[in-house]
């Protein structure tokens, strides 16, 4: 079955062919991924002192 026979014109299929007629532009992997804290820095837990452990336990 022909195109025109079908009902189909060639503006139709141009609107088509301009629409689907190429691939869709690359993504880049950086463009895929988003970065972000696993959590928010809290100051009161990086206050450690590494001595800290020798006072408790052996005074």
């Amino acid at each position: 079955m022909t195109p025109e026979k079908a009902g189909f014109s060639d503006a139709a299929d141009t609107v088509r062919r301009a629409r689907f007629g190429k691939l869709p532009e690359r993504i880049s992997p950086e463009q895929l991924v988003e970065e972000q804290p696993a959590t928010v820095p809290d100051p009161a837990r990086d206050t450690y002192n590494s001595d800290d452990w020798l006072t408790r336990t052996c005074l």
